[in-house]
């Protein structure tokens, strides 16, 4: 195979397109360019081909990667899992392939936990903090960190993060009631929802009686 044309993409910046004499095309970063000293009428064995499409598609990953990550943070998880993920099809409709493959994809996490910007525990403090913030209990927590995809082991040391439940479940009385004497009934739709937010029975009772309803306990 003969490289036909060779040039820098309009649309994306450090991307460069070979052109094969077939009208096949090799999306590369300039990286690959240098690597392995490109060049238009550059013939291709079918081992180069190889280890160029490889190459490509590892500098690919690494490079989604590093754009998902610097968006949001994220766990490994969910990070291979966007990668490796079915993408809409074109305006034509044609299928698109994922950014990655699934060894390519864990491959660029390995990168990215070796740069430290990919963190499962820092990871797991932030979500819990974020949710605790916004009035969760522990339980709503823990669903968190497990839809987050944050292993398990480091669970307990992420959840020590979070405000006590006090803390969480006076913000929202005060919040829903403001300063009003609820009702039976708005007392059961409030207790209702801090149980929705992750919250223990314990800890409702616990507050509502601080609110000053007079809960007796069970």
């Amino acid at each position: 195979m003969i490289i036909a044309k060779l040039e820098p993409s309009k649309h994306v910046q450090e991307r460069w397109l070979v052109w094969l004499e077939d009208g096949s095309l090799i999306r590369v970063t300039e990286n690959e360019v240098v690597s392995f000293a490109l060049y238009e009428g550059m013939e291709i064995s079918d081992g180069l081909y190889d280890q160029l499409v490889e190459k490509a598609g590892r500098s690919e990953a690494r490079g989604k990667a590093l754009d998902l990550i610097a968006a949001k943070p994220m766990s490994r998880r969910e990070l291979v899992e966007k990668l490796t993920a079915r993408r809409p099809k074109t305006r034509d409709g044609r299928e698109r392939p994922p950014f990655a493959t699934q060894e390519q994809a864990q491959e660029a996490a390995d990168w990215l936990e070796e740069l430290g910007y990919l963190n499962d525990r820092e990871y797991g403090k932030t979500v819990v903090r974020h949710y605790s913030a916004k009035g969760y209990g522990e339980r709503k927590l823990r669903d968190e960190l497990f839809r987050r995809g944050v292993p398990r082991p480091y669970w307990e040391e992420a959840l020590l993060e979070a405000q006590g439940p006090e803390e969480g479940v006076d913000a929202f009385l005060r919040s829903r009631f403001k300063g009003k004497v609820p009702d039976q009934k708005e007392l059961k739709r409030a207790s209702d929802a801090l149980a929705r937010r992750g919250y223990r029975w314990e800890e409702i009772r616990e507050g509502l009686n601080r609110y000053g309803a007079g809960i007796e306990e069970e």
